[in-house]
C-alpha cells in the first residue's frame, strides 16, 4: 500500500484535483490521503464537499489580505510538521498557486516524489500573471513527474530542461471535472430572464488590480448601458480590491446582477446558460470552450495558447476600448459568434485522472503497463452554442 498526498489550497486546485483524488481512491495500491491549505476557504470547501471530498488535513491557512511572503512562510512550517508525521510516498500537486510552490519546496527539503498535475504552463513573463508563472517554474524545476495537459505544455517542458521521460501528456484534469459536473441537472439559483442573453463575467486576477481593474468595470459598465437587452451576471471576488471597486461602478446598473461567489455547480450552471464570457480565469478559458461558449480573455498573455489558436478563445486586455468592441462584435454579429462558439475542447477528453493513476501505478508496480491511450485533444464534446 503506496500513500499518496493530494495537496489542495484553492478553488481551482480542488475542481482540477478532485478527479484524480477520486480515481485514486478506487485503487486498492493507494491509501489516498487529502491536505487542504486552505489558501483560499470557503471556495475550496464547497468543491469538496461537492466531490464528495474530505480533507484528512487542514492547515487553514486563509487570513484577510495577507502577503505572499507571510502565506509562504506560515505553509512551510506547517508543512514541515505534516510531512514528517505523513511520510507520503507521493504528493500531488496542482497548478500554480503559492501552495502548490510550497508544498514542492517542502517536499524537496525531505526528499518526497512529487507528481504535478497540470505541468508545464508558460507565458514566458516572470511578471504576468503574478505570481503563479514564477510558481509554476519552480515546481517544475522540483517535480518528478510531470503531468502536462497538451503537447504545448509538454515542449514548454523540454525547453527548460526537463527529460522527455518525465513528461506524461494526460489531458487537462479540468475537462474531466468539468464533463463530470455538466451532465448533472444544474441549478444556477439566480432569477434571471430565460428570454435574455447573458454575459457572465469573472475578473480577479492579481495583476489587474488597480486602475486596469478600473478599466475592466467600465467597460462592462458601457456594455451593459450600450445593450439594454443583456444581462450581465458578475459574481464578484470578495477580496476588497475586486469587491469595492466593482460595487461601486457597476452596483446601480440595472442589467448587471452582481452576487457573491458561485458554488463550483451553480458556476458551470450559469457558464452553461451563458451567451459569452468575459474574464481573467485560467480555469474559464479551458472550460468554457469545452461548453461551446467564446471567451474574451482580461489578459495580455495567456499560458493557454492552445483555445486562441483554435480561435474559440480572444485576448483582450484589461483595455477598454478592445473588451467594449470585441464583446459587441460577438453580441451583433451572428457569424463572428459561430466561429468562436463551436463546442472543441483543446485541453482534453476527459479522462486524464485515469492517465495519472496509470503512471503511479506503473511506477510502484514496477511492471510494464499497457501504453497509455493517446489525448484526444480536439474533442468534439457535444455542447451546442446558444442561438443568436
Amino acid at each position: 500500500m503506496k500513500k499518496i498526498l493530494c495537496v489542495v489550497g484553492t478553488r481551482p486546485e480542488a475542481i482540477k484535483m478532485a478527479p484524480v483524488i477520486l480515481a485514486l481512491q478506487q485503487q486498492s495500491w493507494a491509501q489516498v490521503r487529502v491536505l487542504a491549505t486552505a489558501q483560499h476557504r470557503q471556495m475550496l470547501d464547497q468543491v469538496l464537499a461537492f466531490f464528495d471530498i474530505e480533507a484528512d488535513i487542514d492547515l487553514n491557512m486563509m487570513r484577510p489580505n495577507q502577503s505572499l511572503t507571510t502565506l509562504t512562510g506560515r505553509m512551510l512550517l506547517d508543512l514541515d510538521e505534516v510531512l514528517l508525521a505523513e511520510k507520503p510516498d507521493v504528493v500531488l500537486v496542482q497548478g500554480d498557486t503559492t501552495t502548490v510552490m510550497t508544498v514542492s519546496l517542502a517536499c524537496f527539503y525531505h526528499r518526497i516524489a512529487i507528481g504535478h498535475v497540470e505541468a508545464g504552463l508558460r507565458t514566458w513573463d516572470r511578471d504576468n500573471p503574478f505570481p503563479e508563472e514564477i510558481n509554476r517554474v519552480l515546481t517544475g524545476r522540483l517535480a518528478h513527474w510531470h503531468f502536462a495537459p497538451t503537447e504545448s505544455s509538454r515542449q514548454n517542458l523540454l525547453k527548460e530542461g526537463v527529460s522527455d521521460a518525465d513528461i506524461i501528456v494526460t489531458g487537462n484534469t479540468v475537462i474531466d471535472a468539468l464533463l463530470m459536473t455538466a451532465e448533472r441537472e444544474l441549478d444556477l439559483g439566480i432569477d434571471l430572464d430565460a428570454s435574455k442573453r447573458l454575459v457572465l463575467v469573472t475578473s480577479h486576477r492579481r495583476e489587474n488590480f488597480g486602475e486596469p481593474f478600473a478599466h475592466i468595470c467600465r467597460a462592462i459598465l458601457k456594455l451593459a448601458t450600450d445593450n439594454p437587452d443583456v444581462q450581465f451576471l458578475y459574481p464578484v471576488h470578495p477580496n476588497p480590491n475586486v469587491k469595492e471597486v466593482a460595487h461601486a461602478t457597476l452596483g446601480k446598473c440595472a442589467n448587471i446582477h452582481l452576487c457573491e461567489p458561485l458554488d463550483y455547480a451553480p458556476f458551470v450552471a450559469a457558464m452553461k446558460r451563458a451567451y459569452l464570457i468575459i474574464s481573467d480565469s485560467g480555469g474559464v478559458q479551458e472550460e468554457a470552450p469545452a461548453l461551446a461558449k467564446p471567451v474574451l480573455v482580461l489578459r495580455e498573455e495567456t499560458e493557454r495558447p492552445e483555445a486562441v489558436e483554435q480561435g474559440v478563445v480572444k485576448l483582450v486586455g484589461a483595455n477598454f476600448e478592445n473588451i467594449v468592441a470585441e464583446a459587441q462584435i460577438l453580441l451583433d454579429d451572428e457569424a463572428a459568434y459561430r466561429a468562436m462558439a463551436r463546442g472543441v475542447s483543446p485541453y482534453g477528453d476527459g479522462l486524464a485522472a485515469g492517465r495519472i493513476v496509470q503512471v503511479l501505478q506503473q511506477h510502484f508496480s514496477g511492471e510494464l503497463a499497457p501504453a497509455l491511450q493517446p489525448v484526444d485533444a480536439g474533442l468534439e464534446v457535444g455542447f451546442e452554442a446558444e442561438p443568436a
